[in-house]
């Protein structure tokens, strides 16, 4: 049985932050993924969006790590080299009843700490949003909010970790610890067991059932909580900022935003379901999200759409721990009480994105906490560079990469302007990309107008051809999802 010091269970953002941040220093550490890739859960379907912190309530777990991320996201993009930009965020209220609203958030923003926030007359909004509602009343406005690629941040953190000694292991998920008088020994999973002394558990959506598998808080639930979303074409419909209505008790509410990608997206709705891998979308959605979205920009038509998706949130029912805070969707970030070896990270929904690295941080004190010895890495890079992409190159740059490798000159994705040279780099990058999803994250294939019409085939000719298999066992993300069952001429020489 192999062991390691520290096993993290999940490789979505929080987990491979945790494991990049752990990787400053020199203890043995695992980081484990059940599905074939990282970021492919919560994090493969979220808003993208670096919140400025002033929805959460103050006193909360939640307020003080969305702060605290917010702040470290500068620093990050620069050693990471994935894309951020700090475009701000507006809430919009529609009406003078909504407007009381807006001092109550900026009050709950400055007491936790957020700054540069601004309250807008309804004749500034007006200005600075041509296309919104006419009967806006005034706005909240937060300097500090951001947008960034969250594929390309959790593939970037994952491959600093792997850089800096951490090890990872896809396809691999955890099925039980094991445990001698009551201090965590080790982990059983799918595939054989590994020892350690700490395990720390950043499951997502199913970090109350790790937990639980150790005796601990019995009481907490995550639900799942699903938000539709539509992608619209960004030559008929595109804005360059975040505006979010006033929330409501389902959450922050449907909202308008750019992505890093030049396209606007609208969404999420807000619907509690049972199954943890429910990310249907459904016609009564699309209407609720229509009819929100409206409220704010009224020429807003989902007939732009070029792609639709769902997301889960891990909505958990950790009261705050001031008990004079009634308030039951509270991180929780902390040694297990019940046994030793174990610290939980679960409820992570939205702002887990934007505290994913202040969560890290906090896990490094709470091992500290507990006399783990964490020596520093003495080879430690915090450095990673992302592969090149010849759309972002000058002419004379990308001239220099076709000369060195004529196949960044064949376009394989049109909408897109993705090469055979980027999809090919991927496939053999650090983390590889396997399936014709983990392309589409790394490389943005297949996401234009056409959604993969014009690539698919080219892009599982590549797969098949780099890792050399048959197009048959090319899949689209995880086992079973292979899209292709047999030569057309295979039977018989007809269909």
């Amino acid at each position: 049985m192999d062991q390691y010091d520290i096993i993290i269970i999940g490789g979505g953002v929080v987990g491979c932050m945790i494991a990049r941040e752990l990787s400053r220093y020199s203890p043995k550490v695992l980081l484990i993924e059940k599905a074939s890739d990282v970021g492919s859960g919560t994090s493969a379907a979220n808003s993208a969006l670096i919140h400025a912190g002033y929805d959460p309530l103050p006193g909360t777990i939640k307020a003080a790590l969305n702060v605290a991320g917010n702040r470290m996201w500068d620093s990050l993009a620069s050693e990471l080299d994935f894309d951020f930009t700090r475009c701000g965020d507006y809430v919009v209220a529609i009406g003078d009843e909504e407007l009381p609203a807006l001092d109550r958030l900026k009050s709950q923003g400055v007491q936790n700490g957020v700054s540069g926030l601004k309250t807008l007359s309804a004749e500034e909004v007006r200005k600075r949003i041509p296309r919104i509602n006419p009967e806006v009343s005034g706005a909240l406005f937060a300097e500090s909010a951001g947008i960034c690629d969250t594929f390309a941040v959790t593939i970037a953190a994952a491959e600093n970790a792997l850089h800096n000694g951490v090890e990872i292991r896809l396809n691999t998920e955890f099925k039980g610890f094991i445990i001698e008088k009551n201090v965590i020994r080790g982990i059983h999973t799918d595939r054989e067991d590994f020892g350690c002394q700490w395990v720390i558990n950043a499951a997502g959506l199913y970090a109350d059932e790790v937990m639980h598998q150790a005796n601990c808080r019995l009481d907490f639930k995550i639900t799942p909580r699903r938000g539709e979303y539509c992608i619209l074409d960004p030559d008929l419909f595109r804005i360059d900022t975040v505006i979010f209505p006033v929330p409501s008790e389902k959450g922050k509410g449907v909202l308008v935003f750019n992505t890093t990608h030049g396209n606007t997206v609208v969404g999420p709705t807000s619907e509690f379901v049972s199954d943890k891998e429910d990310k249907s979308i459904s016609p009564e959605g699309l209407n609720d999200l229509l009819k929100n979205v409206r409220k704010l920009i009224p020429s807003v038509d989902l007939r732009w759409t070029i792609a639709t998706f769902a997301g889960l949130r891990a909505t958990g029912n950790a009261p705050c721990p001031d008990p004079a805070i009634h308030y039951d969707s509270d991180f929780i970030v902390e040694s297990a009480q019940e046994i030793h070896g174990l610290i939980n990270c679960a409820g992570i929904e939205s702002p887990g994105l934007t505290a994913s690295p202040a969560i890290a941080l906090r896990v490094t004190e709470l091992l500290k906490e507990e006399g783990v010895r964490l020596t520093p890495n003495p080879k430690w890079d915090p450095i990673r560079k992302r592969r090149p992409s010849p759309k972002h190159l000058s002419e004379s740059e990308r001239q220099k990469l076709i000369e060195a490798d004529n196949r960044y000159g064949r376009i394989i994705c049109r909408c897109e302007g993705i090469t055979e040279g980027e999809i090919v780099a991927e496939i053999h990058a650090p983390i590889p990309a396997r399936t014709y999803d983990a392309i589409k994250r790394r490389t943005w294939t297949g996401t234009g107008r056409c959604q993969g019409g014009f690539d698919m085939s080219r892009v599982v000719n590549i797969l098949a051809r780099e890792l050399k298999v048959s197009p048959l066992e090319v899949r689209k993300n995880d086992p079973g999802s292979e899209f292709l069952f047999r030569e057309s001429k295979a039977i018989g020489g007809t269909l």
